[in-house]
């Protein structure tokens, strides 16, 4: 959990280096890797937590969209 918090720090560095608020060499493939990290963690969260990830996605997903149509 703490290595997504760290991970998810780093993200948001890169993503200021996007916009133009930091400069970072090499930041879309910083940004790729990072992005990668944080669905890898993800998924061994869901994991250990016993969380049918898919089956959670789709039903948020679905409850996102019946908002926005709202």
């Amino acid at each position: 959990m703490l290595g997504l918090v760290g991970d998810i720090g780093d993200l948001a560095k890169l993503v200021q280096a996007l916009e133009g608020v930091r400069e970072i060499e090499g930041v879309r493939e910083k940004l790729e890797h990072e992005l990668a990290d944080i669905l890898w963690s993800t998924l061994v969260i869901a994991a250990q937590c016993q969380v049918d990830l898919e089956a959670s996605f789709v039903r948020t997903m679905d409850e996102v969209e019946r908002s926005v149509a709202s």
